[in-house]
């Protein structure tokens, strides 16, 4: 759980090393994505888990993948180019707080709990205190040369477009017939794909990277994306979604520790403060697994049962899909390719396939 934790984490750290020697934005997005589906389809091919076939799918896969993949990816890191690594794992945990919203305006999301209420408005203030407007120095997110507000507006944007990506995936995704492992693969290398027809477009818009830079970007594809895919879905089939979904909640302490550890970022009382007040919300916006749950489980045997929606990046974050649907968090980080639940040893093949890098 630990490396786990280690590796999603640090991939705010490799991103910004890869930005400081010389990589563009959709450079990074497109070695990322590449890099990942290699590690991914060399492991679905040992396990013997075969791509998804027709064309319907793969028009599927395309969407979720710009969604899921190239625009966080990308916003993600033009977002870094003015706001530190740190607080930008902190803004990317907000993708809970994006999918509620999301839930509630297409009513898959049943009533304003007040708990989850409070939830989604303190994620926010979180937010808020972390970018400090009223600040002249804008806090602890500037950390590089020129205004934050952009950047802090892409890194939510890229937040948001992982919520969007789930309720997307959610809907189409699911009863594919196709592997978890092998669906990742597919949806990544689609991410590659299209991140390469925008390439000849940002011709020129580097100086040139040197050996640091690819040494970054290589452990961000391999390790923070491809490698650490492989290792939740074990996480989730040998310890289930809940020792998952905890590995969730570490990905912002991991990238602020390494910020200041290794890049030398100020940690600012402001800055962990922040932190935490975002993390408090998105666990108030966790719907409890009783009371809440309760209320919409007794017309369930009587309503049409709608599939539940994949394990979400970055922190784990409940969907509630419609009366009785269950909950599948799963600790899928939004730095991370996103991807279906593994099912159980025994238990029947998942319902829901998607992905994530």
């Amino acid at each position: 759980m630990a490396v786990l934790a280690l590796l999603w984490g640090s991939g705010f750290l490799w991103t910004e090393l890869a930005l400081r020697n010389g990589l563009t934005p959709l450079q990074i997005t497109v070695l990322r994505s590449a890099l990942g589906a290699a590690v991914l389809l060399l492991l679905a091919r040992s396990a013997r888990q075969r791509l998804p076939r027709g064309a319907a799918v793969w028009l599927r896969l395309a969407v979720a993948a710009l969604f899921c993949n190239v625009l966080p990816f990308f916003l993600a890191a033009l977002g870094m180019r003015t706001v530190g690594s740190g607080p930008a794992g902190v803004l990317n945990a907000t993708t809970p707080l994006w999918s509620l919203l999301i839930g509630l305006a297409l009513g898959t999301e049943r009533g304003w709990h007040p708990r989850r209420l409070g939830g989604l408005l303190l994620g926010f203030a979180g937010v808020l205190v972390i970018f400090s407007p009223w600040q002249g120095d804008a806090g602890p997110a500037h950390q590089h040369g020129g205004a934050p507000g952009w950047g802090v507006l892409a890194l939510l944007g890229a937040a948001a477009s992982y919520a969007v990506a789930f309720t997307y995936m959610g809907r189409v995704l699911t009863g594919t017939g196709t592997a978890p492992l092998a669906l990742s693969a597919a949806q990544l290398t689609v991410a590659a794909g299209l991140g390469s027809l925008a390439l000849p477009a940002a011709a020129g818009a580097t100086d040139g990277f040197n050996v640091r830079a690819l040494a970054a970007v290589t452990v961000l594809g391999v390790l923070s994306t491809g490698l650490t895919f492989h290792l939740n879905y074990r996480l989730i089939a040998t310890e289930g979604a809940t020792a998952a979904a905890t590995v969730g909640y570490l990905l912002p302490v991991v990238s602020t520790g390494l910020g200041a550890l290794v890049l030398d970022e100020p940690l600012s009382p402001r800055g962990v403060t922040g932190m935490a007040v975002v993390l408090a919300g998105v666990l108030l916006t966790r719907p409890r697994p009783t009371r809440e749950r309760a209320v919409t489980a007794a017309p369930a045997a009587r309503a049409t049962p709608v599939p539940a929606l994949p394990a979400v990046p970055a922190l784990p974050a409940d969907r509630t899909n419609g009366p009785g649907a269950p909950d599948h968090s799963g600790g899928h980080p939004a730095s991370a390719p996103c991807s279906p639940p593994p099912r159980s040893p025994g238990s029947a093949p998942a319902s829901a396939t998607s992905h994530r890098p």
